[in-house]
This record gives C-alpha cells, sequence and structure tokens, in this order.
C-alpha cells in the first residue's frame, strides 16, 4: 500500500507547482493558456498578500499532485467558503488515493476555518472526474453556468469605470 501525505505548499515549491500546472493543462487541452511564471507564483502565492494557496499530494515521498485554492464568500450563507481551483494527481499515481486525500484535507480545512462550502469546476467532457467527484457525494450545479471575462474584454470594461 502507498504511503499518501497531503502538506503545505512552500516557496521552493514553486517550479514543482508550475510542472503540475503545465501538466494538469496538457491533459484539459488547454496547454497554450498556462502562461504563469514562477515569479507570478511566487508574489501570488507567496508573497505579502497571497491570494490562493497550494497543497502538494505526495505518495511513497514523491509529489504526485496539487491542490489550488482560495476563500471566497456565501452571502446566502454569511460565511467563507473555499474555491478548488484547480486538483491534479500525476497518472502514475492515479488510483493510490491521493486525489481523494487532497480533497479530504480541503474539506477539513473548510470546516476548520468555518466555511460553509467547498466548491470547484469540471469540465463537462471529463468523464473520470465527474464520476470521481460525484462518489465522494459531491452535487453538479447544472442550473448555473460560470461566466468570465479576461484580457480584452476585462480592459474594455475597467475603463468603463469612473
Amino acid at each position: 500500500m502507498s504511503r499518501l501525505h497531503i502538506r503545505p505548499a512552500r516557496p521552493e515549491d514553486v517550479d514543482l507547482i508550475l510542472a503540475l500546472i503545465g501538466e494538469l493543462a496538457d491533459y484539459e487541452k488547454l496547454g497554450d493558456q498556462a502562461v504563469a511564471t514562477p515569479a507570478q507564483l511566487t508574489e501570488h502565492l507567496f508573497g505579502p498578500r497571497p491570494y490562493a494557496e497550494v497543497l502538494i499530494g505526495e505518495v511513497d515521498g514523491e509529489a504526485a499532485g496539487f491542490a489550488l485554492f482560495f476563500h471566497n464568500f456565501s452571502t446566502f450563507l454569511g460565511k467563507p467558503g473555499l474555491y478548488l481551483e484547480d486538483l491534479y494527481v500525476r497518472p502514475a499515481a492515479r488510483g493510490a488515493g491521493l486525489g481523494k486525500a487532497l480533497l479530504t484535507r480541503l474539506a477539513a480545512l473548510a470546516l476548520e476555518r468555518g466555511c460553509g462550502r467547498l466548491e470547484w469546476g469540471v469540465l463537462d467532457w471529463n468523464e473520470p472526474a465527474i464520476g470521481f467527484y460525484q462518489r465522494l457525494g459531491a452535487t453538479p450545479m447544472d442550473e448555473w453556468t460560470p461566466y468570465r471575462l479576461t484580457g480584452a474584454a476585462l480592459q474594455a470594461l475597467a475603463e468603463k469605470s469612473a
């Protein structure tokens, strides 16, 4: 049986995190969109105002996955929540229970921090992930459609402010 360990990321993990992000982007067929740099990750994960946190998952002492998350807030619950931006386990480590261990640790962190929910998105074609999440008791939010502003559209809208 494999030995699993979940730990908070440290600044010296930035290159590892970047490599895992690249692997996830390739898996999701979005490799061309993964443009984060080590300097950006260092600043935004470990700088004076961290915007997100990362858990590193290890199997038998080797880094094999990660979960990147941040706080959000539910106005209806009146409580903070955790939003899981990315969860990735390297193919060689799949089936060892690392994905479940990462989500279990996130659920525990959510409760420790007084959060009312843990949520995330999944690509609609990613049937293995959808099945995995449903086996854990997660339910899809089919009635919600995510929207996003990036690049030129974000810039154009921002320019309309005072």
